[in-house]
């Protein structure tokens, strides 16, 4: 399955206490995971640097890409994307200074180009969810309240696609839709990528 000639997906988080495992599903015409995963994700734990697999099935037989930090302990580290084969996709790269209001990102593509900014939909909701961690015995539970944590793709004011947690779920579940990128201007497997980070590299 070639991610690239498709718009719609989701992705759900698997249950797990230690470490962040994920599936993503082709999403069929009313939004809902259609068939079975084509990708099955695992973040590698207790590693100095930031390592995070992508692979066609649970089996991990066969790896699709994955994501690893050029540096570690950086709040603005920038995460390389590749393929199987070690061939670059693209990079993901934390703006951390506006990350401290609203959580922001930038993409790169495979020469260096930046193909589009990854960040919070609303700058108030992105300032609200960061202030019920910091109000006492909400912050446990803040992950599970039901606080918008929308994302929106974005390159020189028009918007290119939306990734959207669905609310009141016990595990994290977002659709992504890059639908409004026509021309296919982002690599679906870097948009994969960047859909997992949103997630796992800021903890959730």
């Amino acid at each position: 399955m070639d991610p690239n000639q498709h718009d719609l997906f989701t992705l759900r988080q698997r249950f797990r206490l230690v470490t962040n495992e994920y599936d993503f599903y082709l999403a069929g015409p009313d939004g809902e995971p259609s068939g079975d995963p084509f990708c099955f994700v695992k973040q590698k734990t207790f590693k100095f640097k930031e390592d995070i697999r992508f692979y066609t099935d649970q089996t991990r037989a066969e790896e699709l890409l994955r994501i690893k930090a050029r540096q570690r302990f950086d709040p603005a580290a920038r995460y390389d994307v590749t393929d199987s084969d070690g061939n670059v996709i693209g990079a993901i790269q934390k703006v951390f200074g506006a990350s401290l209001l609203r959580s922001t990102y930038l993409l790169f593509g495979s020469s260096g180009e930046q193909v589009a900014t990854v960040m919070e939909e609303s700058q108030a909701v992105a300032i609200l969810r960061r202030a019920v961690g910091f109000v006492p015995y909400l912050d446990n539970v803040a992950p599970w309240l039901p606080i918008p944590y929308h994302f929106i793709y974005e390159r020189d004011g028009r918007i290119l696609g939306t990734h959207r947690r669905r609310l009141m779920k016990l595990r994290d579940f977002y659709d992504i839709d890059l639908s409004a990128d026509s021309d296919r201007s982002i690599d679906r497997r870097l948009a994969l990528a960047i859909a997992v980070g949103i997630d796992a590299l800021q903890a959730r």
